[in-house]
């Protein structure tokens, strides 16, 4: 079970990964809307039920990664205001340079 959690783990990082596997499930759905209608599946209590089972499993599925991001982007705005940007700067341009006191001031 250790490698399935590892790969699973991995798999749930890679967001390029995760959209295209949403995006070929999507083609999936789509084209079998046209291939249920032609079979009769849609008369089918069987299938209708366990179309809608997918249908609530995706639908958690992705208000679950939509949380995951939106918590990622909290963190993410906490850092940002955490730090001190402006101050830093300041601070890097005193070290940089050497402002002193005129010495050629004409009375």
């Amino acid at each position: 079970m250790g490698p399935i959690k590892s790969l699973w783990a991995s798999v749930q990082g890679d967001p390029v990964f995760m959209r295209k596997v949403n995006g070929w499930l999507a083609i999936f759905w789509i084209v079998m809307i046209p291939v249920s209608m032609v079979f009769g599946w849609l008369n089918s209590v069987v299938y209708v039920s366990a179309l809608s089972l997918w249908a609530l499993v995706s639908g958690h599925w992705s208000a679950w990664q939509a949380a995951r991001v939106e918590v990622k982007q909290e963190e993410e705005t906490q850092q940002a205001r955490a730090q001190d940007v402006p101050e830093q700067v300041v601070d890097l341009l005193i070290r940089k340079t050497d402002v002193g006191p005129d010495t050629a001031v004409t009375s």
